[in-house]
């Protein structure tokens, strides 16, 4: 066969990889952080189960991004960037192809949840909630913010079930308000560099107020945390400082660095934020030896 016959075959395989999105799979880390404060991370039962629920977790995560962009695909062959970065909208990858992923991922979901039932209900709750964001609720202002940062408390809920552990109410409130942040600044972000052609719902924001929303929800999220630090892990009191110099270097990556608009990428593009989630990281599981 020559060279041209592979070609089409290289970009369907490259377009169905960006479709599911895998550097997205950072966030599924937040089902594993009730396996990290519960201090089970030694316990290899507990350890597999938490690992089992994440996978599942990108599974779903990446049939949500299937769909949205079947749904998109219009609207993002109008958009200056996304017509070249979204695979369906760049042809990469047809509409029918798109639509045999999802069905293929559906499957592997349900088959996975046949290892780990407990957590089916909030996989079930988390695609509901992104079908209903995906055709209506995105157009709904602060509805939507919302809806994006339950996904993350829903990640951290199935991490619960997974090991079989009771949610604290204070990570529940941290996990809520930080990801508010993120979302804010996310919206912030597209209204700054696209304004309300990106999304027709940032039309309905100005920067001003999801600065504020944003502002709001770090305070809540350094809050609380520092809460849930003094009142259950005193000896945890050393990485607050690591999550304020956190806060106000992705800040910092947002206004100086031009990012923030993914949170993923804000992420992985900055050493120096890297440097700090992994010095919490480990000392979080120091501290929390059992």
């Amino acid at each position: 066969m020559t060279k041209m016959e592979f070609t089409p075959k290289k970009s369907v395989l490259r377009g169905a990889i960006k479709l599911i999105r895998p550097k997205q799979w950072i966030k599924n880390l937040f089902v594993m952080a009730p396996l990290v404060f519960s201090g089970k991370f030694l316990d290899l039962q507990s350890i597999t189960l938490a690992v089992s629920a994440m996978v599942i977790f990108c599974l779903t995560s990446s049939a949500v991004y299937i769909l949205n962009d079947i749904n998109d695909c219009e609207k993002d062959r109008a958009h200056p960037q996304k017509r070249v970065k979204r695979p369906i909208a760049a042809g990469m990858i047809s509409i029918r192809q798109a639509w045999q992923l999802l069905v293929l991922f559906y499957v592997l979901i349900l088959l996975s949840l046949c290892y780990i039932p407990q957590i089916a209900l909030v996989i079930i709750a988390y695609i509901a909630l992104n079908i209903a964001y995906t055709y209506k609720l995105k157009h709904m202002p602060v509805v939507d913010i919302f809806c994006i940062a339950i996904g993350f408390v829903l990640r951290t809920v199935a991490g619960t079930l997974a090991i079989g552990v009771v949610l604290s109410q204070w990570m529940f409130i941290t996990t809520l308000c930080l990801a508010l942040y993120l979302a804010s600044i996310k919206r912030r972000q597209e209204l700054v560099k696209s304004g309300s052609a990106g999304r027709s719902i940032l039309g309905k924001y100005s920067v001003q107020l999801v600065t504020r929303y944003s502002e709001m929800s770090a305070t809540g999220a350094l809050i609380f945390y520092s809460l849930y630090v003094i009142s259950e892990h005193q000896n945890m009191v050393m990485t607050i400082p690591l999550v304020l110099f956190g806060l106000f270097r992705y800040w910092y990556n947002v206004e100086s660095l031009d990012g923030g608009e993914s949170p993923t990428d804000s992420l992985l593009s900055d050493t120096p934020l890297i440097l700090t989630i992994v010095g919490w990281i480990g000392s979080c599981l120091y501290l929390l030896l059992p």
